[in-house]
């Protein structure tokens, strides 16, 4: 929004550049940590706003104070009921009489229901004067089916309604959802603008820096870590520790982080292996010698354990398997040559 100093400049510098074309339904795309949601209700908001300027939503007219308090009419959030909890966003009163009943848990993906509801909003007439705004995240949460009845009307937009999409996994959608929509890659900041960004959080100086390297350059990614309560000494230990089997750096942590974790440091293993620069880690704390075959058989490994990380599994027990296995990798020397 116009003057909001909590904005990262990244974001408000796409928004603007946003706000100055045409289009009734855009695409935001691009890796983790680097604020598609923010952007995507950054844009919803300025264009509900009553007194827009060229810099976005002014933050205070009915509009934005009705988008902050969740209420505004012509507004239609379209999310994961998980995601809509997290940021606290309302869920319709039958979805939550379900939940608080306990009849199921809250769905990890945006059902075919929430998506006809958002049909026929955006069939109705606006409140506001302002038009409507559908806003989907994450985008790649719909299943096939959802996603072609959002198609049908992406393809057939009712009246003054737009769109605006963002997602992690743009690949993941239908093409033709895709070809609907007009692209925008997210913006990599550089690594000055983050690191004055996450200090601005409260971030001090030196965990800014390591927090931002852990997260690969995404500084959403690193206000989390910064915010997870460890300590960046705890990262720049962790090759070392699971060259050790030690699963304590690691203890408490979800399934699907502590993979993540080691896919990062198997990536860079098989940079530092090939004489490039790490990117998550810093090479002085790398084990050497590690055969790239190992490396890459792991790598396997790590994508398949990803694809069931959600499943219920006894985490301690996974934990440990994972661990061990890391342990066993960074452990492991080149076969040995024949004379």
């Amino acid at each position: 929004m116009s003057g909001d100093a909590t904005q990262p400049p990244w974001i408000v510098t796409q928004l603007q550049d946003l706000l100055r074309q045409r289009g009734h339904a855009w695409l935001l795309q691009g890796a983790s940590g680097l604020g598609q949601y923010d952007l995507a209700l950054s844009l919803a908001t300025a264009w509900l706003c009553e007194q827009p300027t060229e810099q976005g939503a002014c933050g205070h007219c009915g509009s934005c104070h009705a988008i902050t308090v969740r209420t505004h009419a012509d507004l239609c959030v379209l999310m994961p009921e998980t995601e809509m909890l997290e940021r606290a966003w309302p869920l319709p009163e039958k979805v939550q009489a379900e939940l608080d009943d306990k009849k199921r848990k809250p769905s990890k993906e945006i059902r075919i229901d929430a998506l006809r509801d958002a049909v026929d909003f955006s069939q109705r007439t606006s409140g506001g004067g302002r038009g409507k705004v559908v806003l989907v995240y994450p985008a790649d949460r719909m299943n096939t089916v959802t996603a072609n009845a959002l198609l049908k009307t992406l393809e057939e937009p009712p009246g003054a309604v737009r769109f605006v999409l963002a997602t992690e996994n743009a690949h993941q959608l239908l093409p033709t959802i895709r070809s609907r929509c007009l692209g925008h890659a997210m913006h990599w900041p550089d690594t000055q603008a983050a690191t004055d960004w996450l200090e601005h959080q409260q971030v001090q100086p030196e965990a800014a820096r390591a927090w931002l390297r852990a997260a690969g350059g995404r500084p959403a990614d690193a206000l989390l870590l910064a915010r997870s309560g460890r300590e960046p000494e705890s990262w720049n230990r962790l090759p070392r520790a699971l060259q050790q089997g030690d699963s304590g750096p690691l203890q408490a942590w979800p399934v699907r982080e502590v993979i993540d974790t080691l896919h990062k440091l198997c990536h860079d293993l098989l940079l530092h292996g090939q004489g490039a620069e790490p990117r998550y880690f810093d090479a002085r704390d790398l084990p050497s010698g590690i055969p790239l075959q190992a490396l890459s058989r792991w790598s396997r490994d790590l994508a398949g354990a990803r694809r069931t990380a959600e499943h219920p599994f006894h985490a301690g027990l996974m934990l440990d398997a994972l661990v061990n296995q890391a342990k066993n990798i960074l452990n492991s020397q080149p076969a040995a040559t024949r004379p």
